[in-house]
């Protein structure tokens, strides 16, 4: 008999197949009894006809708890009042392991004991399904940049100097020197592509941010693609078409896990091309005819990139930054030295900054004295800034953040949900 997964099962009506799971419900109707199984895929409701099955296999119903492990046999037939369309009719039921006093129960719990049980939370239908999503995310974001010839190029975790800012390193000591748990990928990313052209690099990212709000964690997983001979706008168009084939992705191959969250799809489907582009300067205009306060050189909190956000019913690229908000190694506007070449890429419905990119300043002279205004340890770049001495070139790049990504497609309230096990300010167990 063929062992198959739930997900496949529309395949094999009227066959006899073996199914191996957990336990997810059950409910007795006397001679009657039905239990629905998951198996990581989906869900079959079966049925146990006590004139159909051997009593031995009848009385284990009574042991089965919630989450208990089981191998069960037999004949798929549809029926579309089932959850997925079709019923087992049970003639074999074997318990594997058994769970006793299951903690999570259908009642209502808090974040906190959630977030200690995460290890078992995430067998729940909604946690299940957005983990699925975030493989989806993954799996169509490298799949675009492989199809458009990209190179996969690792960065390394350990790393001796910041790229995002000293404030918010991670320190840990590498055999007596100092090192630090890597902010990005980007400058490594930009030595990969002097090499291969247009390259990226796709693994976790660490953020030592003391900050409490629903989009942060100290540990975060983006894709960055850099790219060779490319400016800002090559950056924006790849991220724009990047995001538009990732939520297709999503909409094709998890419409169900999407429905499983409750998700309305037809707000995912508004994020076409092109998205919509706006200055930095004409973000501040949107803050303020909100009746906010804010002045004109600072960069945007989550309450300002929400406002901005809420603007617009698709994804919305800001431009053109004050050099003072972002990060030593961008471009300066060569027709206002005030701004840099840079954007951030905003998703719609609230959820603020997803993608974060833009051009890299090329000139060697210029960059060091970037470093330096930074107050950063010039020995430290000094690799890095062997790329503008030896055939430099205008180079572009990006970082799109999954958790993020995740968060607005899923429309959760809280990033913690986004990805198995999370890190946050207060908490690195489970």
């Amino acid at each position: 008999m063929e062992r198959i997964w739930i997900k496949d099962i529309s395949m094999y009506d009227r066959k006899e197949i073996e199914i191996r799971g957990w336990l997810y419900n059950k409910r007795s109707s006397g001679k009657v009894k039905f239990v629905i199984l998951r198996d990581g895929t989906g869900y079959l409701q079966g049925v146990m006809l006590k004139n159909d099955i051997n009593d031995k296999y009848f009385d284990l119903f009574d042991e089965l708890n919630i989450e208990t492990s089981v191998i069960v046999k037999g004949s798929i037939y549809e029926d579309k009042r089932a959850p997925g369309g079709y019923e087992m009719s049970i003639n074999y039921l074997e318990i594997v392991g058994k769970a006793n006093e299951y903690p999570i129960s259908k009642k209502e719990h808090g974040v906190s004991f959630l977030m200690a049980n995460r290890h078992l939370w995430i067998r729940s239908k909604k946690q299940a399904s957005i983990l699925r999503i975030r493989s989806e995310v993954i799996n169509a974001s490298r799949d675009f940049l492989n199809k458009r010839g990209f190179t996969l190029v690792d960065a390394p975790i350990f790393t001796p100097a910041a790229c995002e800012g000293t404030t918010t390193l991670f320190k840990v000591d590498y055999f007596g020197d100092d090192a630090f748990l890597s902010q990005s990928g980007q400058l490594y990313n930009e030595a990969a592509a002097m090499a291969l052209g247009n390259v990226y690099c796709f693994g976790p990212s660490f953020r030592a941010e003391k900050s409490k709000t629903r989009r942060h964690v100290t540990e975060f997983w983006q894709v960055e693609p850099e790219m060779a001979y490319a400016d800002v706008n090559d950056a924006m168009n790849v991220a724009e078409d990047m995001l538009v084939y990732i939520i297709e992705s999503v909409i094709k191959n998890r419409e169900k896990d999407l429905e499983n969250i409750g998700r309305e799809i037809s707000i995912l489907k508004k994020c076409t091309k092109p998205f919509i582009r706006i200055t930095y300067t004409e973000a501040v205009d949107i803050i303020k005819s909100k009746g906010v306060d804010f002045k004109w050189g600072e960069d945007f909190g989550a309450p300002h990139e929400e406002i901005i956000a809420l603007h617009f019913d698709k994804p919305v690229f800001i431009c053109k930054y004050p050099v003072e908000v972002k990060a030593f190694y961008m471009k300066r506007d060569p027709d206002n030295e005030k701004l840099i070449l840079g954007f951030d890429l905003l998703a719609p419905e609230g959820y603020g900054e997803i993608v974060g990119g833009g051009q890299r300043e090329e000139d060697y002279n210029t960059l060091v004295n970037r470093i330096e205004e930074s107050n950063l340890p010039l020995d430290a770049f000094k690799w890095y800034l062997d790329l503008r001495k030896y055939g430099s070139i205008p180079h572009s790049g990006f970082g799109l953040g999954i958790e993020r990504t995740i968060r607005w497609i899923c429309k959760l309230h809280h990033i913690r949900e986004t990805s198995a096990f999370p890190r946050t300010l207060e908490r690195i167990y489970p």
